[in-house]
């Protein structure tokens, strides 16, 4: 199927994709990358080939944008909003995968306009910062994301964690440390719990319960009872064989890291992507709701 491809280079890198001509549902979305920082140029594009308009952008580590993942403006994303409206999407969704998925929740909340939102291995906290500022600094810790020029509330890493780790060779699962900071930190909790049952948006989450990055699946669950007792729509579609990085028909295989441990298998992450991949686009297009 033929989609038209358009090269973005401001306000941010990335890449606008249009369904061929007599597909379009009126729908549009913003993808996400997780930690990558990656422009998710596939995935946009097989949404493109459903009927939707896609826009896959790069929100850190670009010009004019933090190095890393730390203080991005969630306004970065409602401009990505403001574009797909413009280009006529009287329908909006976001598709976040990991850190993506904090950054597609949180810019929920604060917008309305957000119709729905796909979470792959997400989490129901906002986390401190991967990488370093403006600043050039990294420490000491600091949110990932910023409103209105101002940080939201986080939960710092307790880096115990990582000293006690064994001095061996091979990618390391890095779960234990989220775990250990959530106890450390636990009266930091509840200030930065992301309020998904503030969202209008329909949800989506996917997860794995074999995830070793962190317990995406744990925290689906407690995004979802968050909704369901504000009475607001969500579903979890979870493999307990998979891992952090589902990825959907169509997409290539993820290449095996040297550094992280992501838990799951190539085909639990695979079978998960596929069973998430016809609601995904359901949810998306507004064919079918949570």
């Amino acid at each position: 199927m033929v989609v038209v491809e358009h090269e973005l280079t401001e306000p941010w890198e990335g890449v606008l994709i249009e369904p061929a001509p007599g597909t379009a549902t009126g729908a549009g979305v913003l993808v996400l990358s997780g930690s990558s920082g990656r422009i998710e140029r596939v995935r946009a594009r097989l949404l493109a080939e459903r009927g939707l308009l896609a826009l896959a952008v790069r929100w850190f580590g670009g010009p004019g944008q933090p190095p890393g993942i730390c203080e991005v403006p969630l306004e970065t994303f409602v401009a990505a909003v403001d574009l797909l409206r413009e280009r006529g999407a009287h329908r909006i969704g976001i598709l976040g995968t990991s850190k993506g998925t904090e950054a597609a929740l949180l810019t929920a909340v604060r917008d309305p306009r957000v119709d729905a939102v796909v979470g792959l291995s997400p989490t129901s906290l906002v986390w401190c910062n991967l990488g370093p500022g403006h600043d050039g600094r990294e420490r000491p810790y600091r949110s990932c994301w910023s409103w209105r020029g101002e940080p939201v509330p986080f939960v710092p890493m307790d880096e115990t964690w990582f000293a006690e780790l064994p001095d061996t060779e091979g990618p390391v699962a890095v779960r234990g440390s989220y775990e250990r900071s959530e106890r450390t930190f636990a009266d930091r909790l509840e200030a930065a719990a992301i309020p998904a049952e503030r969202a209008a948006a329909d949800l989506l989450l996917v997860a794995g319960g074999d995830d070793e990055m962190w317990s995406s699946l744990r925290y689906a669950e407690e995004l979802a009872a968050r909704r369901r007792a504000a009475g607001r729509p969500v579903r979890v579609i979870a493999r307990h064989d998979a891992g952090h990085r589902v990825y959907f028909p169509g997409e290539p295989l993820p290449v095996p890291s040297k550094v992280f441990d992501y838990g799951g298998t190539a085909r639990g992450d695979g079978l998960l992507g596929e069973a998430a991949w016809e609601p995904v686009v359901d949810l998306l297009t507004g064919r079918r709701h949570t």
